[in-house]
């Protein structure tokens, strides 16, 4: 039996015993408030020198001075969640994605069960008559190569088949799209972008903002897409 419970009948010594409970003080929040501030501003007012009382512009200062940081504090937090806010609502906007193609500022594409053709765009700073397209597998290997027609100029619209030089069919895997062209007599390589599908998108951060998980190619900004076309 716990000695805490004895009862000895001598009032004295029952009002030593330990209490059988112990208190846990309340947690003590340290952050001064504006009700915190004005205590100790007429804390310091009634204590000062009589001969030499704080200015008005001195007191004036000081309210300024807290109401400013006070009102800083509330606007980060309100800022935070802002940010929450247009995080979501860009994660539910690029959403609407999921299952399209979207074109992207790489030369890399992917090749899969489900879409085993490779689209991409060239993009030439004037008229050519002839681009020269390579495929190229993820070693680096030369896997095919054909000829498009560049005198549109501008933005030339890529498809490849998937099939090798030899007409079969590879394997999946990413595998890049070069192009060059002949401009002012000599041959110079020429920006490519490529379509990817869009699998899911990921919430990201208020930095990042919405993440769209591509197949096969891992993650791009929704800011990075330069445009969207049907699955």
């Amino acid at each position: 039996m716990s000695t805490s419970s004895i009862v000895t009948g001598n009032p004295f010594l029952d009002a030593l015993r330990l209490p059988t409970e112990s208190v846990i003080p309340e947690e003590n929040n340290q952050e001064l408030t504006q009700e915190d501030f004005l205590t100790l501003l007429t804390q310091e007012l009634s204590m000062q020198d009589p001969f030499k009382p704080v200015e008005n512009d001195q007191m004036v200062q000081q309210l300024t001075s807290f109401s400013t940081a006070d009102g800083i504090n509330k606007l980060n937090d309100e800022i935070v969640g802002l940010n929450a806010i247009m995080t979501s609502s860009q994660a539910l906007e690029a959403s609407s994605l999921v299952g399209q193609k979207v074109l992207i500022p790489s030369d890399t594409g992917y090749i899969s069960e489900q879409d085993s053709t490779l689209n991409s765009v060239v993009s030439t700073p004037e008229a050519i008559n002839e681009i020269t397209v390579r495929v190229e597998d993820a070693n680096g290997a030369l896997v095919t190569s054909y000829i498009v027609d560049g005198s549109a100029g501008g933005n030339i619209d890529l498809s490849w088949n998937g099939l090798d030089a030899n007409g079969e069919a590879v394997a999946i895997g990413s595998y890049k799209i070069k192009a060059s062209g002949r401009i002012d007599g000599e041959s110079q390589e020429l920006p490519v972008s490529t379509y990817a599908h869009v699998t899911s998108v990921s919430l990201g951060t208020a930095d990042t903002g919405a993440i769209l998980n591509l197949r096969g190619l891992g993650g791009i900004q929704m800011g990075d897409v330069l445009a969207v076309s049907e699955s």
